[in-house]
């Protein structure tokens, strides 16, 4: 009989890990369609100018609106903390569907910048809902792991997302590329609804109780170090493709390719930055990852090297960019529920808005410096620095005050 009861319990552990492990692709599904309509815009821009007969500045406006969209949309979570986790998973993948599609469709600037803020309006949503569902079906000890499997989604999108959205607007049309993510927001929706199980909403602790944890310097730690490090790594990745042409003499018919393997660096960082927060502690693997981005940076600033440095260093850059992911996701959703709870939702979409607001920030930083050097792209690298430092010290601070003395 013994025997009977632990063939039982090694069956049932076995069929759990498949149903969590299906419930984790699901997941990541929804986050590849996020991750590809942030990032595929920025391949398909002069196709999507020209077409709604605007200048390449003002179709600069299509990225922001996205980001602004991402911001707005967190107060879903602000409102929506009664309904349950999967419940909004599938209304904000509608969403995917429905913003994406409007993109495809669109016929003017008007419309295009609305399709476009709707587009962005379940990003940091959907990401901090996720993150929740899969910390709540990780077996212990493997929170982290089960986070970055769910955001290796985003990666994969730019990995080869990116890439093939922007060979369809070269030589097809780039509405092609919107068509195809509105087309996987619904299979997004059936695996979700298939895959994903109910999992418990969160405490509802009121309106104001969703906020208290940002009462304590912890969380806010947290928030401006993805902001400091995204604003860096970003002076230097906005403009990675003349970086690529221009300073390193890459053809540019190589882009795509080089763009894979920054992917490929994303896909590593996302899933060796949870193994390393399980291991370890979230706060310190996210200091590890902030640091070798800084590294990496100050290797571009000063670089003179070879193709293959350049190669080298897009990957390592790249892997760093989102090693942090999982640990500083897991943080704010842990962050949350410190006291009486109910700020797991929030706190988790606050890494999304700190991550497009980095965007945003990096961006224009990294365009002033280019414009005082002449368009030195190793300078708008050099600007990204001061950035990725501090939020490594923020996140060494973190570790020191809240985590080193700390068993996991």
């Amino acid at each position: 009989m013994p025997q009977v009861v632990r063939l039982y319990v090694v069956i049932e552990t076995v069929a759990a890990r498949h149903r969590n492990s299906k419930a984790l692709l699901a997941l990541a599904v929804g986050t590849f369609a996020l991750g590809a309509a942030e990032f595929v815009m920025m391949g398909v821009l002069p196709q999507s100018a020209l077409d709604m007969a605007v200048s390449i500045p003002d179709a600069g406006h299509f990225i922001s609106a996205y980001a602004l969209g991402v911001c707005v949309g967190t107060l879903f979570l602000v409102f929506g903390r009664r309904i349950m986790p999967r419940t909004l998973l599938v209304l904000f993948a509608v969403l995917i569907v429905l913003g994406n599609t409007m993109v495809a469709l669109s016929g003017g600037y008007a419309m295009m910048i609305t399709a476009r803020f709707i587009s962005g309006l379940p990003h940091g949503a959907y990401f901090g809902t996720a993150a929740i569902v899969a910390k709540e079906l990780a077996e212990p000890g493997k929170e982290a792991r089960a986070v970055a499997v769910t955001l290796t989604g985003q990666t994969i999108a730019n990995m080869l997302g990116v890439p093939l959205g922007t060979v369809l607007g070269e030589f097809m049309s780039w509405r092609l590329a919107f068509a195809f993510l509105g087309a996987w927001g619904v299979l997004t929706i059936v695996m979700l609804v298939a895959w994903v199980p109910q999992v418990p909403a969160i405490k509802d602790t009121g309106l104001a109780g969703q906020f208290a944890f940002l009462k304590h310097p912890g969380p806010w730690m947290i928030v401006l170090a993805v902001l400091a490090g995204n604003t860096g790594i970003f002076c230097w990745w906005s403009y990675v493709s003349p970086w690529l042409t221009s300073t390193n003499g890459f053809a540019s018919a190589a882009v795509p390719a080089l763009m894979a393997v920054a992917g490929l660096g994303m896909v590593v960082g996302a899933l060796t930055g949870g193994r390393l927060s399980d291991a370890w502690k979230p706060g310190g693997a996210a200091a590890v990852g902030q640091s070798a981005s800084c590294i990496g940076l100050v290797l571009i600033a000063l670089s003179h090297g070879p193709m293959v440095l350049a190669v080298l260093l897009t990957f390592l850059c790249a892997c760093s960019m989102f090693f942090v992911n999982a640990p500083q996701q897991l943080l704010m959703v842990e962050a949350g529920e410190v006291g009486d709870g109910g700020g797991e939702m929030l706190g988790s979409a606050l890494v999304q808005i700190g991550f497009n607001l980095g965007n945003s920030f990096g961006a224009a930083i990294g365009g002033v410096a280019l414009n005082m050097a002449a368009m030195d792209y190793r300078v708008a690298a050099g600007a990204g620095i001061p950035f990725t430092l501090a939020a490594a010290l923020l996140l060494g601070a973190f570790y020191r005050r809240y985590e080193r003395r700390v068993r996991r």
